[in-house]
């Protein structure tokens, strides 16, 4: 036992030597840390509401079986999509925080079994997990008004809710790990997770039909109801049913859920470990060789020296999962738009400016992504502007083909090639697209060498270094919403023609976008190769740091 304390204590002592050394760290860590008290505020406040004295069931002549059964309904739906999400989270966002990985103790002959336990701890000692069980606690709040029982039980029940939920966590990473060996296996394993979780993170709205009303007492109907029960006997309901089950006093079933809960432990524990003996008896295993032919881009591009490294980083995005995602952001954006446009064919074409303006998210990081390969570039003495150059000359050229195919799927897909104001109006969307990922591109090349932060191993697409998950994931939002900044004209004009209800003149929007996102790119590159130049040893300096934090 005393060896699974001390890593439960490493993991915290690795987070607070992070935070000393980086002051954005620091930042990070207590924004998550606001954020966690904002949750189990709104969380306790919600609770405090459902179950004080406006929903008293006498007082008010709200029928108390129906209260019952849409607090139950919205309890299991709510947490198996939230069990859904976190595990998600857990797989794409944090992952196995790589200075906290397995194969960091195999010098240590420290038993499977303790390690796994060691690691499952040291999961559930984190600030989310503590966040998480105090959220959950605090929902107990809602049962005041059924019964004391059901409260107390409720206290026990959340800290089995987040263990099991860590359970599964590292099941699923540990058995991406170890099943999908090869790499074009992990780019599609990365690449239809990240689908995945986006579908579920919208299947509320497209399931949600603001046409159907009715009364409030129809919520919940007998589908409803049987569908919550259906998943209160899964491991993300089992947890949350047990108040409800010691409220009707049937101790059978609140013994099965507990049964359930138990076998989900075990079942995950062993899979783990089982994971851990099979990474040991085939690491290091000799890969199958690809066959390359030709010189690829090195063919094709410009013969200079931006031309040689917009070769050299189209060959990089082509085999690297991590940043391939985001080039599906558009087509999934506007087949999501589509679901829920019920007819309304602007609600489409707005996929295309959504999809524009995360499609360079990762370009934001880009030499991050880049790793070491960005210290021969300064070796040769390579210019900043040249480096800026071959980057964007990449990422339009991309842009432009990909934004131009996709609007004429909308044409075929909206009908509105039939009509002149149809046309016009795909038209815009589409220069405006291309403003908005210009725009992006743009700043992108000034953050990528200035605000840096670790990403994962191409090897290792789901893992984050231990105590960098906060910069991974706040990070990214200072190019997402940085890249409007450019783009207030445009924003501005947008505004007018609304305000003065000039519809006609939405058109004006296509020349208007499309120049302020290529001056925005040309301007953002130039300034972005400038800062370059000033920063180019220091930025190898923190990709050699980085670069440690993935082996």
């Amino acid at each position: 036992m005393e060896v699974v304390l001390t890593m439960v204590r490493l993991r915290w002592a690795l987070t607070l030597a992070t935070l000393r050394k980086s002051t954005w760290q620091t930042i990070g860590y207590v924004l998550g840390i606001v954020f966690g008290i904002g949750a189990l505020v709104g969380v306790g406040a919600l609770a405090w509401f459902l179950g004080g004295p406006v929903f008293d069931m006498a007082g008010h002549h709200i029928p108390a079986g129906w209260m019952y059964g849409v607090l139950h309904v919205a309890v299991m739906y709510g947490s198996t999509f939230a069990g859904f999400i976190i595990l998600f989270i857990q797989l794409m966002l944090v992952g196995d925080g790589s200075t906290m990985a397995p194969h960091r103790f195999a010098l240590y002959g420290i038993p499977d079994r303790k390690l796994q336990l060691g690691m499952l701890l040291g999961g559930l000692s984190g600030l989310p997990a503590i966040c998480g069980t105090l959220a959950l606690m605090l929902w107990s709040l809602a049962y005041r008004w059924m019964s004391v029982g059901m409260v107390v039980m409720q206290l026990i029940a959340a800290p089995l809710a987040i263990i099991t939920m860590m359970s599964l966590a590292k099941l699923v990473i540990s058995a991406s790990t170890t099943l999908v060996r090869s790499k074009r296996g992990k780019n599609a394993f990365y690449l239809i997770a990240m689908i995945v979780f986006i579908v579920l993170c919208q299947l509320p709205n497209i399931i949600d039909n603001p046409a159907d009303s009715g009364s409030l007492y129809d919520f919940p109907s007998l589908t409803d109801l049987s569908v919550a029960d259906a998943l209160s006997w899964t491991p993300f309901g089992a947890a949350f049913q047990l108040p409800y089950d010691l409220l009707t006093g049937n101790p059978l079933l609140f013994v099965a859920r507990l049964a359930i809960l138990a076998v989900t432990w075990v079942v995950c524990f062993v899979g783990c470990v089982w994971c851990l003996r099979h990474d040991r008896v085939t690491a290091g295993a000799p890969e199958r060789a690809a066959k390359v032919r030709g010189i690829g881009a090195f063919g094709w591009m410009p013969d200079s020296t931006s031309g040689a490294m917009s070769a050299r980083l189209l060959t990089y995005l082509r085999r690297d999962p991590r940043q391939i995602l985001l080039f599906v952001m558009p087509v999934l954006f506007v087949a999501l738009f589509a679901l829920q446009s019920r007819g309304v064919t602007i609600v489409i074409w707005q996929g295309l400016i959504w999809g524009g303006w995360m499609m360079q998210m990762t370009e934001g990081n880009g030499l991050a992504y880049d790793g070491r390969g960005f210290t021969m570039e300064v070796l040769a003495g390579v210019r900043g502007w040249d480096d800026r150059r071959s980057r964007m000359r990449v990422f339009a050229s991309i842009n432009v083909i990909y934004m131009v195919v996709l609007g004429l799927a909308c044409f075929v897909l909206t009908g509105d090639w039939r009509t002149a104001d149809g046309l016009l109006l795909g038209v815009t969307f589409i220069c405006l697209a291309l403003g908005v990922s210009f725009s992006s591109i743009g700043v992108a090349e000034i953050t990528n060498c200035s605000l840096m932060y670790p990403v994962p191993s191409m090897d290792k697409p789901f893992s984050t270094p231990q105590g960098r998950a906060v910069a991974q994931g706040l990070f990214p939002f200072v190019q997402l919403f940085g890249c409007l900044i450019p783009m207030l004209p445009t924003i501005l004009v947008a505004i007018v023609l609304v305000v003065a209800d000039m519809g006609g003149w939405l058109w004006v929007m296509a020349p208007i976008g499309l120049a302020n996102g290529v001056a925005a790119m040309v301007i953002g590159s130039w300034l972005g190769g400038k800062l370059l130049d000033a920063r180019a040893i220091r930025v190898v300096q923190t990709l050699d740091s980085f670069a440690s934090l993935q082996r």
